[in-house]
Formats: structure tokens, sequence, C-alpha cells
């Protein structure tokens, strides 16, 4: 999801500037398997087509770095011809000792290297290098220079060290294996491809002195640079894959539109609102609902944001809300998802229900559940979550079912009381089943019977326990109506029989 959310931060300032568009990857030879296709599919999902770089070519590429290795290799070597870098030969055992020593000086010092390889001479590196494993360095400035973030503005970001016992912060380049690190990689990539803008996250910015300071080893102007905030949890965590926080697709399979994603991530580290204020031409919202387009005539740089972005289902939930409903009020639209619904609840119909076969197994019926429910629905996942009780028998044994009957307590005799009442009212209407209108008269009257006794929210948690097994989701009314007064009453039945018990 970062991912997604930094390249659709590019997308908009790339549209609201009118240029094209390059996608990279780092590190893809320490991608799982299929990582790399499901970044392209991820973006493709979301909309997001690009006219530069892996899978379409382009004027800079190769755009893998596996491919790039010659690349790197020919800037590394530039660096250590200039001074501006060196190899190192160092053993695993001895740069370890190092750490752990620089961690013990009075005050720490967070550099631990003390560049023992970097006196060796021109030729003594070359002759070792023909037969000895090695890193190469960048040999970092004592001090870095200030420089200016477009969100974060001047900044001056020392590493700690400790004057009396010199370490330095040279960061490896070329790992032993002879591929690049990020630092090399992506400085030498965003010259080459001409990048004006680094947008990234924040976790980057302690590194971004030492990027500069290779810029200016080689002679090449820095881009401007833009970090935006991390992605948390709702408990201020770091979102991440490692901890198992879910990915784009496993949304998409959740029923999450890709309109509502584009939207939801675009507002992690940009706000529209503040763009407005700050004096962008293009007209303000009183929303957070904007398409890409919308979005691009909108933005600025002024309208990024500080401080993490907390992650929470309830925004996108409400913006897929919003997209799906504004599918669903065009023909073709509904017939899109009504579908994809049919398609989800397939898994329902092998199993023991009370609705006839016929009908619930019938596109039409599926059909008919969305036109009354589309109001309530939050994503594809709704249905198979908060409405399956459309499709098979309520489960008055799940976790939800024995919870409401616990916590009843005194209260089950008048639970019981209208859930008999209810079930003798339906029992006397005739026999044409109950429209939507007549069923909410239906349950307002039940509630008022019993309005001295219990609120109408209690009445109306009574019959969701008996209608639905305790699901939250679809209202009363509609469940009604969409069952039936028979397998209302049915269920009616079956539930003033286990409160009985």
């Amino acid at each position: 999801m970062r991912a997604l959310a930094v390249t659709i931060m590019d997308m908009i300032m790339l549209l609201s500037r009118q240029r094209g568009l390059d996608l990279r990857h780092h590190q893809l030879n320490r991608l799982v398997k299929g990582a790399e296709e499901n970044i392209y599919e991820s973006l493709k999902w979301a909309g997001l087509n690009w006219d530069e770089g892996p899978l379409v070519g382009g004027p800079y590429g190769p755009y893998r770095q596996s491919e790039r290795a010659a690349t790197y290799a020919k800037y590394a070597d530039k660096l250590i011809e200039s001074g501006h870098a060196y190899r190192c030969f160092c053993s695993k055992e001895r740069l370890d000792k190092l750490k752990a020593s620089a961690q013990k000086l009075h005050p720490p010092s967070m550099a631990s290297y003390d560049r023992k390889c970097s006196h060796l001479t021109h030729e003594e590196s070359e002759e070792r290098a023909g037969s000895e494993s090695f890193t190469v360095r960048f040999k970092t400035p004592i001090e870095y220079p200030e420089f200016f973030d477009i969100l974060h503005g001047k900044l001056n970001l020392q590493t700690q060290v400790n004057h009396n016992d010199l370490r330095y912060d040279d960061p490896v380049l070329v790992k032993s294996d002879g591929l690049p690190t990020y630092h090399l990689a992506n400085v030498v990539d965003d010259h080459l491809m001409k990048i004006t803008h680094v947008i990234r996250g924040e976790e980057w910015l302690p590194s971004t002195p030492k990027h500069i300071a290779m810029y200016t080893a080689f002679g090449w102007a820095p881009p401007k640079f833009v970090h935006i905030p991390l992605l948390t949890s709702a408990s201020d965590k770091k979102l991440s894959k490692r901890s198992g926080d879910i990915g784009v697709l496993s949304l998409a399979e959740k029923g999450i539109l890709p309109e509502a994603m584009v939207n939801f991530v675009a507002l992690f580290g940009w706000s529209p609102h503040k763009d407005a204020a700050s004096g962008s031409t293009a007209p303000a919202q009183n929303s957070e609902i904007y398409t890409l387009d919308e979005m691009a005539k909108l933005f600025t740089l002024h309208g990024l944001t500080k401080g993490n972005a907390k992650v929470t289902d309830k925004k996108l939930l409400f913006l897929n809300k919003h997209y799906f409903a504004a599918r669903l009020s065009t023909p073709t639209g509904f017939k899109e998802m009504s579908e994809q619904v049919y398609a989800a609840v397939h898994q329902f119909f092998d199993q023991p229900s009370d609705i006839p076969e016929a009908t619930r197994t019938s596109f039409d019926y599926t059909v008919k559940i969305l036109e009354a429910i589309k109001d309530s629905v939050t994503s594809l996942e709704f249905f198979t979550s908060r409405a399956h009780y459309l499709y098979v028998k309520p489960d008055l044994e799940s976790d939800a079912a024995k919870r409401y009957v616990t916590n009843l307590k005194d209260a089950k005799p008048v639970a019981l009381d209208v859930l008999q009442y209810t079930l003798d009212g339906l029992s006397a209407e005739p026999a044409a089943e109950l429209d939507l209108a007549k069923a909410r008269e239906f349950c307002d009257g039940v509630a008022d019977k019993f309005a001295d006794k219990l609120n109408k929210g209690k009445v109306f948690q009574a019959l969701r326990y008996a209608l639905t097994g305790s699901v939250p989701g679809v209202d009363i009314p509609t469940i009604i109506s969409l069952l039936g007064t028979d397998i209302s009453k049915s269920r009616l039945e079956i539930a003033i029989n286990e409160l009985k018990k």
C-alpha cells in the first residue's frame, strides 16, 4: 500500500505538470517470486498506467536494477578514480567489532567505520581486488551541508560521532556480490533518468545528506526532495509487509474498488484543503472525494502534510461506499456490480438454507437484494460477511449470537415476547409478501408495542438475533421484505425455541 501511495503521489504531480512517468522498484533481486508481477498488477488494477518503465521500455532503460549492473559498476569506478569512494576489504568480524566498540564510546558513535581501507594505495587496492572479496564505500564529508526538503524545509542532519575516537559514516555503495545498494542505485538512476523531484518515505530523510554528497562528488545537480509521512496503523505502528499488513490486491479481493483505493491513499500525505488555502487556482471541494484527474488539478506541493498518516478501515469503507453507489447509479455499472456480487455469493449455494434453491441461486434474486441494500453496501465483501443470511440459514451458535443471549440476562423474557409478538403479527398478515414500506411500518409497530420496556434498538436486536444470528448490516425491515413472511416466521420460531432452552 505504501508503494502505491508514493506512486499515486508521483502520478498526481506528473499529471499536474503534464510529464511522463518513470516507475522503478529497487532491490528486485531480493523480491520473492511473483512480487514484481504483483507490483505491476496492483498498479494496473488501480488504473495507474505508465508510458515509460518496465514492460513498456523507454529512452532511459533498462528499468530493472538487475539489468543495470554494468552502469552502476561504471559510476562506482568513477567515484573510486576521483577519490570519493574506496574498496573496503574488511571482514564481517572486524566490522562487527567496530560497530560494537562505537556503541561503547561516550558519547556513542552512530558511525562505526575507521576508514582503514581508505588509506590503501591505488595499486594495493587494485591488486587485492583481483583475489579478495570487497565492498565499495563512499567517502562522506566530515560534516554535511544543510539541504532543503519541500515538505520539511531547511534541514541540517549530522551523524552523531565521538570526536575523540572519530569514526566515519561511509555507506556501502556496492556489496561484496557486486550488486549496488539503494544509495548508489537511486542517485545514478535519478540522474540518468532526469528525475526532477524525488518523492519517497520520510524514513529516507537521514540518508539524504549522503545522497546529496554523492551528487556533489559526481558533479551533478541534485533533484528536489519531498519526504512524505509514514503509514501507520490505528495504534501508531508502522505498516509493513513483515508485520502482516494487508496488500493492495488483498483489498481488491475483499471488494475494495480501484477508484476508492486511489482516492484513499492519495490523501495519506496530501490535503486538497491545504492546497486550496495556499492559493491553488483550482476550486476546492467540501469533501475528500476526488478522482485522479481532479486531484491533479488541485495538486501543488504546498498541500503536502507532515506527521504520520494513520490507515484506518473507516475512511476506506466510506470512500468505497461512495464509489460503489456511483457505479450502481448507471445501468452499465449496476449490471457489472450485480455480476460481481453474484459471483461472490456462489460460495453459499451448496450450504444449508431455508430459502428455496431456485430462488437463492437465481441471478434475479441477487439483483433484487442489491437493489434493496445498495445504500448500505461498503464493499463486495459486505455480501459475504454482512448479508450471507439472505442466502443461508442464520447461525444461532455463532459467537455473536451467543454473546447476545448471554447479555440478555433478565431481559430474556421481554426478548421472547418481542419475537412471539412479531411472529403472531406476521402470521396475521395477508398471504402477499410485505413490501419494504409495509415491512418498515410493521417493525415500527413492534417497537412501539414494547416502547415502555425496551428502546427501539433493543427491540431490533432481538429481531436481528432471530433473522440473522446477530449479524450487523442490513436493516430489519429490509431483511423481512427480502426473506418474505414465511421464512421470517420460520426463523422467529427457531429463535424462540432456542431462547427457551
